[in-house]
């Protein structure tokens, strides 16, 4: 990333083991691009988004969100939202609940709070859908709830692991695309853990490629496509994305 680029996330000769895995980061992510996370199973890429949000706490080196450091800050008090593979959705909660849930977990909402989560469920599709229930839901209206979750939550980093993996191609494109069009409207920024090349087209600016625990690589996409002289890198474009 070019040094007069202002960092949203950076992580400074961070290191952490884990059992007998070792993992060592020290990068800065783009502020109001999206960065994809990539590599091998078991490279380290929710390792990494976890070292992000809170969920692990590295034994040396620092994070800094915003250019403020939280390397002591719990999940809860970091500038960012989460997206999960399973979404997270709470199943005894209605979907207008469950949106609620990002703005405040104690659901004192205000009249325009209230307002903002009904905004979010029109921008994703989900308008009229406010009392049903997660399991009434398809696979792509949990995720369109996931997103809607983030959007009210207004926090400059979303963080997404896999948010993808268990929807069928069509599915997949479609929220794909609304991702690319939530990003256009909101400036934040997005880092995003994929195992699928075509994500990285369709969406990435930027790629951290992992191996082994460490960054093997980090650059732009069309950089990133370009260094077929890397077996690793080579092995996960293959013919997908080609």
């Amino acid at each position: 990333m070019p040094p007069e680029t202002r960092s949203a996330v950076e992580l400074e000769d961070v290191g952490l083991k884990l059992g007998s895995a070792e993992f060592y980061f020290d990068c800065r992510i783009a502020t109001g691009q999206i960065t994809a996370i990539v590599g091998p199973s078991g490279s380290g890429k929710s390792t990494l988004l976890n070292l992000i949000a809170g969920f692990e706490q590295p034994d040396t080196g620092r994070v800094r969100i915003e250019g403020e450091d939280v390397t002591e800050r719990l999940p809860a008090a970091r500038p960012v939202s989460l997206v999960f593979q399973d979404n997270n959705l709470f199943s005894h909660l209605d979907l207008f609940t469950n949106v609620g849930l990002g703005i405040d977990p104690a659901l004192r909402l205000t009249a325009a709070d209230r307002a903002s989560v009904s905004s979010a469920l029109v921008r994703v599709g989900l308008q009229g859908q406010e009392k049903r229930m997660p399991a009434t839901l398809s696979g792509g209206e949990r995720q369109r709830a996931a997103f809607a979750r983030a959007l009210v939550r207004k926090k400059p980093v979303v963080l997404l692991d896999e948010p993808f993996a268990a929807l069928d191609p069509g599915l997949r494109a479609a929220m794909v695309d609304l991702l690319a069009d939530l990003h256009r409207e909101t400036g934040f920024t997005i880092v995003l853990v994929t195992h699928d090349p075509q994500d990285v087209v369709r969406l990435a600016s930027d790629v951290l490629f992992l191996e082994h625990g460490r960054i093997a690589l980090h650059a732009t996409r069309d950089v990133f496509f370009s260094r077929t002289d890397l077996p690793a890198i080579a092995a996960f474009i293959g013919e997908s994305a080609l």
